[in-house]
């Protein structure tokens, strides 16, 4: 098995590294040993991205697995989030610090500000700055930004997030098609959270014929369409087959008309809270 997942075209960073066009989430994997099993079986079966964030209460198993796994840390790219009750300055570092310990590591790939909750966000940016000229995190980015408050980061520092990660599938293009847009300009990279949980609630019939026309999953059909977009999603799983199969999306293409097709399901309806309300 190859320490990276070879991709023909990866994302990067606007500094050049390179970031692992799919990841995975774990979100709601618990208890603890639901996520490490997890963590463990999609380390091994290829995955290299690893998300997580302090108010998922699961930083510690995901450390153990991704220290008992046979690939080398330099090759996994581990994410972990700033929660609400953080923010500022002081606390920020004081939370960063607090996480890598829970997760055992020296470093953390990306840390993220899980939501601009908080007159305070500001205040956190500048320590998560400072946290990566330190070397404790490697890039620095945001979760459930709109493009006004990213534009709020990029008015009032020297730089801009690497990464926005944010709600993203088909039943929500639309209405995100702007953001993809704003961050695509800045050279922010979108990451996808949260890709696949609207096909639990039944499969578009749309989404189904386009599988069943390639001969793929409903969620290989939407994950690939994620990719051909631009993102990276994060899809989450506890079944190593559903695991596996979501990884599967590198040896087929999307033709024009079936994203067209894909691109035209939003009806707005979320999963997650909307930020845009948050000023």
């Amino acid at each position: 098995m190859q320490d990276l997942i070879v991709t023909s075209k990866p994302k990067q960073f606007s500094i050049g590294r390179e970031i692992p066009l799919i990841g995975f989430g774990t979100w709601e994997l618990s208890p603890n040993n639901i996520a490490k099993k997890a963590v463990k079986t999609a380390l091994e079966i290829g995955y290299r991205l690893i998300d997580t964030a302090k108010i998922y209460e699961n930083e510690e198993c995901i450390g153990e697995a991704i220290r008992q796994s046979k690939v080398n840390r330099q090759h996994i790219f581990v994410t972990t989030k700033l929660w609400n009750d953080d923010h500022g300055y002081k606390s920020t570092i004081a939370a960063c610090l607090a996480s890598l310990e829970r997760l055992g590591l020296d470093y953390i790939d990306l840390y993220l500000i899980h939501w601009p909750v908080t007159s305070r966000r500001l205040e956190s940016w500048r320590a998560m700055v400072d946290l990566q000229k330190r070397g404790l995190v490697r890039h620095i980015g945001v979760s459930n930004f709109t493009d006004r408050h990213l534009e709020e980061i990029i008015n009032n520092f020297n730089t801009h997030p690497d990464v926005n990660q944010v709600e993203f599938h088909p039943f929500i293009y639309l209405q995100q098609k702007q953001l993809l847009a704003f961050c695509k300009k800045h050279g922010i990279v979108i990451e996808a959270y949260s890709p696949l949980v609207r096909l639990n609630r039944g499969i578009n019939p749309v989404i189904m014929e386009i599988a069943s026309k390639i001969k793929k999953t409903p969620s290989q059909v939407v994950l690939r369409w994620c990719i051909q977009h631009g993102t990276v999603p994060l899809p989450r799983s506890q079944n190593p087959e559903h695991i596996k199969n979501n990884l599967e999306v590198f040896d087929f293409e999307l033709d024009e008309v079936a994203m067209q097709s894909l691109d035209c399901l939003s009806d707005g309806i979320r999963v997650t809270w909307d930020p845009a309300g948050i000023h």
